[in-house]
């Protein structure tokens, strides 16, 4: 353990720890692990099996490590999305229905956008955003509306992470970064065509609390042969206002 001495931490505290090392991470490798909860790398390895066999982490094929579905859905029942997910749903139905395509609602939990709903269409495009997924603020609508929204630091920590580079139209260049987080937060939605998804491009609009804060963002993520058809972009505006409008959101002058 980096440090030296005696580690007094209780193995429950070790899980926790462990767990906490994904903050702000979609993956990690065992040393990683190690290095970021302070454990031995043995130690660090028996306690991510046990993990693994719980299921709050899942190996994937090039040995990182990510978090699981079981440690997500605990974290979905808490009551702050629970209420976010019950008062989001008529509103996300109405998408779908105008749509027929993807919609989702979604949350950031730190450098990733963290989905917690996604109705679709039967002849949707395919994407690989699902309830549970952890996807790159970077490089998603829904992330691209979280980021703009975050703390400055999140943005520094998203450049220091080496964003990568999905598709041509996916934006990692410092300057061209800012310039699309102004532009969201200026006319208050995301437009991303092609940038994490080949032939699909995505809406998105920010969800706001009764402070005013954005909590979450919701999104329609369409055939690219449709980014010209205006009631993407209107209903998710709607949807998001009807949203904020029901979790106490008042705009000023109202």
């Amino acid at each position: 353990m980096s440090g030296g001495g005696a580690d007094s931490r209780s193995v429950a505290e070790k899980l926790f720890a462990i767990a906490d090392a994904f903050a702000g991470r979609e993956s990690l490798g065992l040393t990683e692990i190690a290095s970021r909860a302070r454990l031995p790398l043995s130690t660090a390895h028996r306690l991510v099996r046990e993990w693994v066999a719980w299921g709050g982490l899942v190996r994937g094929d090039d040995g990182r490590y990510r978090v699981g579905m079981r440690l997500w859905r605990l974290g979905v029942r808490q009551p702050t999305a629970l209420r976010l997910r019950r008062i989001a749903m008529p509103y996300l139905e109405d998408l779908l229905e105008a749509t027929g395509e993807h919609v989702h609602l979604a949350v950031r939990d730190g450098l990733g956008a963290i989905y917690l709903e996604r109705l679709s269409g039967p002849g949707a495009v395919p994407v690989i955003s699902d309830v549970g997924s952890r996807l790159p603020l970077h490089a998603t609508g829904v992330g691209l509306v979280l980021l703009a929204h975050a703390p400055i630091e999140v943005f520094d920590e998203v450049l220091a992470s080496g964003p990568r580079k999905y598709l041509p139209n996916t934006l990692t260049e410092e300057r061209d970064l800012r310039r699309r987080l102004a532009e969201i937060r200026s006319f208050g939605i995301s437009t991303s065509v092609e940038e994490l998804t080949s032939g699909a491009f995505s809406v998105a609009a920010p969800v706001r609390d009764a402070t005013g804060e954005v909590v979450a963002a919701v999104s329609i993520i369409a055939h690219v042969e449709r980014v010209a058809e205006p009631q993407f972009a209107l209903g998710v505006r709607m949807a998001a206002r009807g949203i904020s409008s029901a979790l106490g959101y008042r705009p000023q002058g109202e």
